[in-house]
């Protein structure tokens, strides 16, 4: 059986990534901070007959996080599909000539350095087994970034950079790591004149990439 370890599992993508997944057979561990929150997700996949455990973790403590990781690839014997989208803090709106590397950094823990670290705990078994699939979610501002959003498209314009180099290396190895980006307001409830799409309907983007392989980004616009 294949497991998917999903970071930053709350009830809109990082569930619907879970149900995708899982739909097609594999187990599904699912990372955020709250337990409570998590058994309430890991119930719904399982009501759906979908074998799901969540395990705490915050992405900003690198020994929770490379913590959780281990446990639940000692749970499920084994992690095959790394999945990384933090909810991150929200943006502080400032333009880029007026960033300080204070705006930046928490944005940087969240994004980048959550990503290095997560990769860290499962490549070495993927490497080993000649397989595996990392994949990582920004928004569409770290492709076509925009002045107000300058934190966060900032730090994820650089784990863009860093998953695009990150797919140059593994793929001979037959590692797919991959980019998602995601230009619209996920869910009800967008600001007017904002593009919007359901979890559901963009989740199908992240099997695409673990069973073709060839691409080293997707960029979802409704």
């Amino acid at each position: 059986m294949s497991t998917v370890a999903v970071v930053g599992a709350g009830p809109g993508m990082g569930l619907a990534i879970a149900r995708t997944f899982g739909s097609h057979g594999f187990d599904v561990a699912l990372l955020s901070r709250s337990q409570d929150n998590l058994d309430t997700h890991a119930a719904t996949l399982t009501a759906e007959g979908i074998t799901a455990k969540g395990f705490a973790a915050d992405v900003l403590d690198t020994g929770s996080l490379t913590g959780a990781l281990e446990a639940a690839a000692e749970h499920f014997g084994g992690i095959d599909v790394l999945e990384y989208s933090p909810g991150g803090p929200d943006p502080k709106f400032v333009t880029p000539s007026r960033l300080t590397v204070a705006d930046v950094d928490l944005q940087m823990r969240y994004l980048l350095y959550g990503a290095i670290a997560a990769t860290g705990v499962v490549l070495p078994a993927m490497r080993q087994a000649g397989t595996g699939t990392l994949l990582f979610t920004t928004g569409a501002g770290s492709v076509d970034p925009t002045p107000m959003l300058g934190d966060i498209n900032t730090a994820g314009a650089a784990l863009r950079s860093w998953v695009l180099n990150l797919h140059k290396e593994l793929e001979p190895e037959g590692i797919q790591a991959a980019h998602v980006a995601i230009g619209a307001w996920i869910g009800d409830r967008a600001p007017e004149g904002t593009p919007s799409a359901s979890a559901d309907r963009i989740s199908p983007l992240y099997w695409d990439l673990h069973i073709e392989r060839d691409q080293a980004e997707r960029i979802f616009t409704p």
